[in-house]
């Protein structure tokens, strides 16, 4: 099986090397200000736990930047435009650090997105609906197929197909996936229903504390779909019964299922050749 690219690629392999001249340093990495960067216009992360980023910045004030950034040549001169890293630079300013550790390459506005998206995606940064909504920039502003999406950040199509269907759920439960009331189970639960039905379904689940499974009974219940009855145990045979059949075993040569009912039954008698089918069938009109 091939290896999809995207994922089983480190950035530097996806971005090339930047022919802006830098200042001479080991492996390509060279220190900037952290004020001549600016945030990727295309980044999907929206929110960032402010706890971890304190956290982040303690430990960069300690330690400094262990892993550097990535940038590319920006509008200006002098300025870059964020490729990967916009925790580290978030951490570096609260740590009130000057510069920062960077590796230049060359990126489109497209790569800008993509390679935004992969990071965060490697790093299962990205919440389910930012997901969703970077592969929906993808689809409208790059058109990008869902097949194309799948085989750059190293997912399945379906996958990629459920993530970009929960842009269609109502304001009301995207708004709780989003706060964390409800799990990416439940949200796909309740999808099917309508805009209203939704609503109503996701306060039962939140109050109830439903878990996924339940939501979706409910969900079928509100559709007005049944849910599928088990098939009915069949009779078990009488010990008469079970000593007929295995008579009629040993004397066929092979396998013989009775099955009983008040109005009947029926005899199954198994063959595997058209030798057996033959022995059998001079047996059965022997007189």
């Amino acid at each position: 099986m091939s290896r999809r690219p995207g994922l089983g690629k480190g950035l530097d392999a996806l971005i090339p090397t930047s022919t802006t001249e830098e200042p001479k340093t080991s492996g390509g990495v060279v220190e900037i200000s952290v004020d001549q960067i600016q945030t990727n216009p295309h980044q999907p992360r929206t929110t960032f736990n402010g706890e971890q980023l304190n956290d982040l910045a303690a430990s960069i004030k300690e330690h400094g930047v262990i892993q550097p950034l990535i940038v590319t040549q920006g509008d200006s001169p002098e300025g870059y435009t964020l490729i990967a890293g916009e925790r580290r630079l978030q951490a570096a300013r609260l740590a009130n650090l000057d510069k920062v550790p960077v590796i230049v390459r060359e990126a489109t506005e497209q790569e800008l997105l993509l390679l935004a998206l992969i990071e965060n995606v490697q790093r299962a940064d990205l919440s389910p609906l930012e997901t969703a909504e970077a592969y929906k920039h993808l689809s409208e502003q790059f058109k990008f197929t869902q097949e194309q999406i799948a085989d750059r950040v190293g997912k399945s199509r379906v996958a990629v197909t459920n993530t970009m269907s929960l842009l269609d759920l109502s304001p009301a439960v995207r708004q709780a996936l989003a706060d964390g009331e409800i799990s990416e189970g439940h949200a796909r639960a309740l999808k099917g229903l309508s805009r209203q039905s939704q609503s109503n379904a996701l306060q039962t689940v939140i109050n109830k504390g439903l878990n996924v499974r339940q939501a979706e009974e409910l969900a079928r219940k509100l559709k007005g779909v049944k849910a599928k009855k088990p098939p009915k145990a069949e009779p078990s045979l009488t010990p008469e019964l079970e000593e007929m059949q295995a008579q009629l075993r040993d004397y066929l040569g092979t396998k013989v299922n009775l099955k009983y009912s008040s109005k009947g039954g029926t005899v199954t008698i198994k063959y595997y050749s058209d030798e057996e089918l033959n022995a059998l069938v001079d047996k059965l009109l022997k007189q």
